[in-house]
Parts: structure tokens; sequence; C-alpha cells
């Protein structure tokens, strides 16, 4: 499957990069608004991969452009570009393709970080406003530590939350975490639920920030 990360040069872009071309098969595809920062990007990250036994072809190329070429769409930008971006490929994404939108609203102050949802009542929600007919949106990837997950040394067993409101849209982008070594994927519902998988994110970083070896921190049920 050709898996796009749009904004794939950020932290949990890089991650996610990395983490699917060293545990899977699938094709990576990594965009962003200028192209040549994402063809640069890949090549670090193939050089990651190679020094590491792995070999595999990353294409880096403008978000419209590999987008067209994808099957399964991860949106990895600030919260705040997610509906433009989504908007600015909607006529290279086809009938039946799924977008990922992993991103969280938070603000800062000297408290820490607070969750800062759009007025839809998530970033998961706002972006299903710009996503085109036929083409199905999921939310996933939220709570993720972007060092530990481009780190492949690390080991991650760790949990994500994955809403959404076709049933087979969220099996596929299930199937696509869970082929991650040690991320296990756990139905939280629809979209309406996503508010509630976002703010968990500020309250990892809080936690993060004021306990000593969490830098990483990430979230396990048992």
């Amino acid at each position: 499957m050709d898996i796009a990360l749009l904004g794939g040069t950020g932290d949990i872009g890089e991650g996610l990069a990395l983490r699917l071309a060293y545990h899977t098969n699938h094709d990576v595809l990594i965009g962003s608004r200028d192209p040549a920062r994402a063809a640069n990007k890949a090549e670090e990250y193939e050089t990651e991969l190679d020094s590491r036994a792995v070999e595999t072809t990353i294409r880096g190329g403008a978000n419209a452009d590999v987008a067209v070429d994808a099957d399964v769409v991860v949106v990895a930008v600030p919260p705040y570009y997610v509906a433009d971006t989504i908007e600015a490929v909607a006529e290279s994404l086809d009938e039946g393709d799924i977008i990922v939108s992993p991103a969280t609203g938070m603000d800062r102050d000297d408290d820490g970080f607070h969750y800062a949802p759009p007025p839809a009542g998530s970033v998961t929600e706002h972006a299903a406003e710009s996503v085109p007919d036929g083409v199905e949106l999921v939310g996933a990837f939220h709570n993720l530590a972007a060092g530990r997950l481009a780190n492949l040394d690390a080991e991650l067993g760790i949990d994500t939350f994955v809403v959404g409101e076709d049933d087979d849209a969220k099996g596929i982008v299930t199937d696509i975490a869970e082929g991650i070594e040690g991320l296990r994927a756990l139905d939280a519902g629809g979209i309406a639920n996503a508010a509630e998988v976002e703010s968990l994110t500020p309250l990892l970083v809080n936690v993060a920030m004021h306990n000593d070896r969490l830098h990483d921190l990430g979230l396990e049920l048992k």
C-alpha cells in the first residue's frame, strides 16, 4: 500500500516514515509544500534505514504530487494547517482513499500545555469539513511521542486510538498502525470522540515535563 505523509519532514512525519519503512512493506511517500525539502528528507530517511540494512526507496515531493499516488494520506502538519492542506490536495485524491489526521490543538502558558480545540470540537472534526466526498477520514497517532517514534532503537509498547465513521477505513488504519512493532491500535468509536483522544496529548506532555525519565511518554492500556 502507498502511504503519503504530508508534512513528512516534521517530527511526527519523520517518526511515522521511519517506523513504517522499517517495520512494514508499505511504500512511504514524503510530502511537503517545499518539494526539494521533501526530497532531501526522504534521502535522509533512506540513509538511516540503509545503516540498519533495510533497503527501501522513499520518494519525496510536493504534497499534491505524492497524494495522487497514495491510498492512505496522513496529514502530519500542525493543527492550524490541516484543513488547508486537505483542500490543497483534494483534486489528487480518489474515491476510496483514506485521510488520517494525527493533529492535536494545544496552547502553552507558564503552567504547561492545555488542550485548545477548534470551534468544530476537535482537529479531527475540523478536518472532516474539508474531506472530499468519497474519501474517508480517520483520526489516529495523536498521542505518540515523536522522539520515541523516530528512535528506531527505542521499544514502543504503546497504544494509539483510532476514531472514524467507516469501519473498513478504521480497519485499514488499524492494520497499518499495528504493522509497526510495539504499537497497538484501539478503536475509540466515531469522530465525535476525537476530542477525548486529542485532549490526552497535552496531559502526556505535561507529565513528561515534570517527571524524570518520562521524556518520551506514551500510553499503554492493560
